[in-house]
């Protein structure tokens, strides 16, 4: 088990790059999801400075607050509703630049401009979601896409 996390500086790829080995030793041996899902979120909002880091767990039909890192959050969140919901319900990543044009979009904070949520699938399944929310527009786009699905891959 990793005891520190070493942040890193660079180009966004170099940063993911030195991120997933990390994230591998943080989360082997551990069978604990909560755990994984908690160190998960402060791992990514620790490298990368975003303002909201967390996990939506399925429960039923709606989305559940998990671990997170940032500010209050929405509780629970109905299938197709706001980028979460839109995202488990499409069953893909969403990347939006800006989250005012989203069209349904669910303000749990004023302060959240860009956001990308990523689907957590086991055996065909989506059982939650992470989100991740940015102060900035435009923060999220491919790279982020390909390395965050790799990173909640280490979940399954």
């Amino acid at each position: 088990m990793a005891e520190d996390l070493q942040i890193i500086k660079g180009t966004k790829s170099e940063q993911y790059e030195a991120l997933i080995p990390q994230m591998k030793g943080l989360l082997s041996g551990e069978p604990n999801l909560i755990a994984n899902l908690a160190n998960t979120a402060a791992a990514l909002k620790e490298q990368f400075g975003w303002f909201w880091v967390g996990f939506y767990l399925v429960e039923k039909d709606e989305l559940v607050l998990g671990p997170f890192q940032g500010p209050v959050a929405c509780t629970r969140i109905r299938k197709g509703r706001g980028v979460c919901g839109s995202s488990w319900e499409q069953a893909k990543t969403l990347i939006v630049p800006d989250v005012e044009k989203f069209p349904g979009h669910i303000a749990c904070s004023s302060l959240s401009k860009s956001e990308i949520v990523v689907p957590l699938f086991k055996d065909g399944n989506i059982w939650g979601v992470l989100d991740v929310d940015s102060s900035d527009y435009n923060q999220f786009d491919e790279t982020d896409q390909h390395y965050l699905e790799q990173i909640i891959g280490l979940l399954a």
